[in-house]
């Protein structure tokens, strides 16, 4: 036993139960706290544990979140870009119309490009094959980044051709096809620096051969609609 300074001894049995009798006042008051907060919930039409449950299914099927994490994964590309040297966008658009490829199809010096909006598994891949396989004699370099890898891959006849080192292509393209692929530009930013876009799903087959028309004059297209 401990002593006190007058000498008298302290009774530990008094103590311990003091001790258990404190623990019990928490535990009561832990549980009547929960079970007001649990009773609150059901009032208010607030269950926690069921919005706590509907917070984790909308996180876990939200948009952004499974396109981040399957192109962490590589399942899904980030970016894909068809390369070409058409001088203009609407033409290139109304090609990608006709091979039944959605994309936004962006003017520029050096070629138009098209930005794919079918990222899923090898659909990049299909879409530059299609291309090249529909419009005979045209190439196309297919610039994908998937799980942030990039790679360049010329396309010709609807079939893989030769693999190009990024770092020796980008400087033969438009700026901004490097710009997006390393995360520095966005669509929205082409769009709003005055780039001119043409969406794919603007034109239709009619539409398209229209266009085609149009650019070749009748004077025979430097390649072959299929």
């Amino acid at each position: 036993m401990a002593g006190r300074d007058d000498g008298e001894p302290i009774d530990d049995s008094f103590d311990d139960e003091e001790l258990e009798r404190a623990l019990e006042g928490f535990e009561r008051e832990f549980q009547e706290n929960r079970d007001g907060t649990a009773q609150d919930g059901h009032g208010d039409g607030n269950d926690p544990e069921h919005d706590l449950q509907q917070d984790l299914s909308e996180f876990e099927h939200g948009l952004t979140f499974d396109e981040e994490l399957e192109g962490l994964l590589g399942d899904k590309a980030k970016l894909a870009m068809l390369c070409t040297r058409l001088q203009d966008a609407d033409l290139l658009a109304a090609f990608c119309a006709l091979a039944d490829i959605s994309a936004q199809c962006v003017q520029a010096n050096e070629g138009a490009v098209a930005v794919l909006r079918g990222l899923d598994g090898n659909a990049p891949e299909s879409a530059a094959q299609d291309l090249t396989k529909v419009v005979a004699g045209l190439s196309a370099l297919l610039v994908v980044n998937r799980a942030d890898k990039i790679e360049a891959t010329v396309y010709m006849g609807g079939q893989a051709g030769e693999q190009l080192p990024p770092p020796f292509v980008f400087p033969t393209l438009a700026p901004f096809v490097e710009d997006m692929m390393l995360g520095i530009s966005t669509m929205d930013g082409l769009r709003d620096s005055g780039a001119d876009i043409v969406d794919t799903n603007s034109i239709d087959h009619d539409g398209a051969l229209s266009i085609i028309a149009r650019h070749t004059r009748f004077d025979g297209p430097k390649g072959h609609v299929e």
